[in-house]
C-alpha cells in the first residue's frame, strides 16, 4: 500500500492529487481503492489540523452570521438579549455577552458555546 505520513508541503499536495484521483473513481469501501482513500484523506485531515488551524470566529461576528444566514433581524434577537439597546450594545462590542445570553443564544439559534464564550475582538 505504501502510505508515508505528510511532511512537507510536496508530499501534502501530492496526497491531495491521489485523493483527487481515487475520489473520481468513487471506489467501494472495503476495497483497496477505498480503504486508501479513508487513509490518504485521515492523514491530510490531520495535516491540515496542525498546519492550517481555523481559528474561533469572534463571537458578534458569528451572532451576526447566524442573523443574516436565518433571515432574521436585530429585533428577533431581544427575546434573546433583552431590550433592543441591549442588542445594539452586544452588536457594538459595547457590552459581553452574559452566560444567560449566551446559553440562549447557543439553543435558539444554535451557536456553539465555545464561540460565544470566546473573547469579542475589538472593531
Amino acid at each position: 500500500m505504501d502510505i508515508r505520513p505528510i511532511h512537507t508541503g510536496a508530499d501534502y499536495k501530492a496526497a491531495l492529487k491521489e485523493i483527487s484521483t481515487l475520489m473520481e473513481m468513487d471506489p467501494t469501501a472495503g476495497t483497496p481503492e477505498g480503504d486508501r482513500l479513508d487513509i490518504l484523506s485521515t492523514i491530510v485531515q490531520a495535516y491540515e489540523a496542525r498546519h492550517f488551524p481555523i481559528a474561533t470566529p469572534d463571537p458578534v461576528e458569528a451572532i451576526k452570521f447566524r442573523l443574516e444566514q436565518s433571515g432574521l433581524s436585530v429585533k428577533d434577537l431581544e427575546p434573546l438579549i433583552g431590550r433592543s439597546n441591549r442588542v445594539y450594545e452586544i452588536l457594538n462590542r459595547k457590552r459581553p455577552l452574559t452566560l444567560r445570553m449566551i446559553r440562549r443564544l447557543h439553543r435558539q439559534l444554535g451557536i456553539p458555546a465555545e464561540v460565544l464564550i470566546a473573547e469579542s475582538v475589538a472593531a
